[in-house]
C-alpha cells in the first residue's frame, strides 16, 4: 500500500507506530491526466513522533491530503492534534513535496522536502524547520523493507542545531489473512534526539517499535508498541501501546 512519507516517518503510524508518524495514502479519489488524489483521517491513541509522544499521551486526531502524478511527482499536507503548550500550540501542520518510483524491479525510492509548521503556538517563537527526506524500498517476495534517512540542518528553530533520524521498517502480510506485521528501528543524532528531548545530555538514541494492522476496505485498524532510549517520562518517553484506526478515501 502506498503512503505518504509523512506517514511512513511517524513511527505513530499504523504501519509501523510512529510512528506513528504516520497516516496513509487513501485510495484514488480522481485521476485526470495522470493526477490522483487522495486523502486519510485517523485516530490515535496517542501520537507518538519517532517514539517520542506529542499529544501527551493522550488521543490525537490526524489527517492528510496527497497529490500525484503518473511520473512519480507529488506534494501533499497533513495534520495532527498536539499537546505542545504555548511554546507550539495545539496543531501540527506538515507541508512535503517530492519524487518516489521504480529504480529497478523490486527497488523503489522516494525524497522529497518536508516543512513542518505549528501554526498555534502563542509565544511568537520560530518553531517552524526544514528536514529533506530519501529512503529506498525493497519488495523481498512477501515481505517489505525500506531504508531511510531525514536531515534537518542547522536552523534557528532548532536551537541552531541540527538533526539526523536514520531508520529501517520491515512489514510482511500473513499469508491468508488481512492482517500485516510491522517492525521498525530508527536512530537520532541531535537536537531531537529522545534522550535529550528528557532532558539527558546524551544527544542521540534509539526508538522502535513491532505492531500489527487489520485492513478492510477503506479502514485500517492498528495497534503498535513503541519504545524509546533516554529517561522514561510517562505521557512523553515512556514505552506505550498505540492504537489507530484510519479512514482511507
Amino acid at each position: 500500500m502506498l503512503t505518504s512519507f509523512r506517514g511512513r516517518l511517524a513511527v505513530s503510524l499504523a504501519a509501523l507506530a510512529c510512528g506513528l508518524s504516520s497516516p496513509a495514502l487513501a485510495q484514488d479519489d480522481a485521476d485526470t491526466d495522470g493526477v490522483t488524489v487522495s486523502a486519510n483521517v485517523s485516530l490515535v491513541t496517542d501520537y507518538r513522533f519517532r517514539g517520542v509522544s506529542l499529544s501527551g499521551g493522550d488521543p490525537a486526531i490526524q489527517g492528510g491530503l496527497d497529490v500525484a502524478h503518473d511520473s512519480g511527482f507529488y506534494a501533499g499536507v497533513w495534520a495532527s492534534s498536539i499537546d505542545g503548550g504555548p511554546s507550539y500550540g495545539e496543531m501540527e501542520f506538515d507541508i512535503y513535496g517530492g519524487w518516489s518510483g521504480q529504480l529497478s524491479e523490486g527497488v523503489s525510492v522516494d525524497v522529497g522536502l518536508l516543512y513542518y509548521l505549528y501554526p498555534s503556538e502563542e509565544l511568537g517563537l520560530d518553531t517552524d524547520y526544514w528536514e529533506p527526506y530519501a529512503s529506498i524500498g525493497f519488495n523481498l517476495g512477501p515481505a517489505e523493507a525500506t531504508v531511510g534517512a531525514a536531515y534537518a540542518w542547522e536552523q534557528d528553530s532548532l536551537g541552531g542545531d541540527d538533526n539526523l533520524y536514520v531508520y529501517t521498517d520491515l512489514s510482511t502480510g500473513l499469508p491468508g489473512t488481512p492482517l500485516t506485521v510491522t517492525g521498525h528501528l530508527g536512530y537520532t543524532d541531535g537536537v531531537l534526539a529522545p534522550p535529550l528531548l528528557a532532558g539527558d545530555t546524551d544527544d542521540s538514541g534509539l526508538d522502535w517499535s513491532i505492531g500489527a494492522s487489520y485492513a478492510a476496505g477503506p479502514l485500517e485498524v492498528g495497534i503498535s508498541y513503541i519504545g524509546v532510549e533516554g529517561p522514561s517520562i510517562d505521557g512523553f518517553t515512556d514505552d506505550a501501546i498505540v492504537g489507530t484506526v484510519t479512514a482511507s478515501f
